[in-house]
């Protein structure tokens, strides 16, 4: 469970939830008209997460240098888009995790809202 309530005991309606959040807020080009198929939130201090560009640093999956994991686990929520949904109708399984975390780094702040 999550420092929060808003972690506790969530069904897949929590992702659905935040990602149509997401999607009214963002209304960004890569989102627009289609589904995103994974978003993870962390549900940490913005601070924690920031500081973590200040730790390990490790190689990003697109080959980049400036990615960072965590020095400790911290808790998530992974999104995953359901087989067959469609935009509008966006979809999203909800899975809870409590692992390290990579973030790419660039910038001041490295990471923001």
């Amino acid at each position: 469970c999550f420092r929060d309530s808003s972690g506790c005991g969530h069904r897949d309606g929590y992702c659905n939830g935040l990602m149509a959040y997401v999607r009214g807020r963002k209304r960004r080009q890569m989102t627009d008209g289609r589904c995103k198929p994974v978003n993870t939130f962390v549900h940490e201090p913005l601070a924690d997460v920031q500081d973590v560009c200040l730790q390990g640093n490790v190689t990003c999956k697109n080959g980049q240098p400036n990615c960072h994991q965590s020095f400790s686990k911290m808790s998530i929520t992974d999104c995953h888009l359901r087989p067959g949904s469609r935009y509008p109708r966006c979809t999203y399984e909800t899975t809870q995790k409590h692992k390290y975390i990579i973030v790419a780094c660039e910038g001041d702040p490295y990471v923001s809202t």
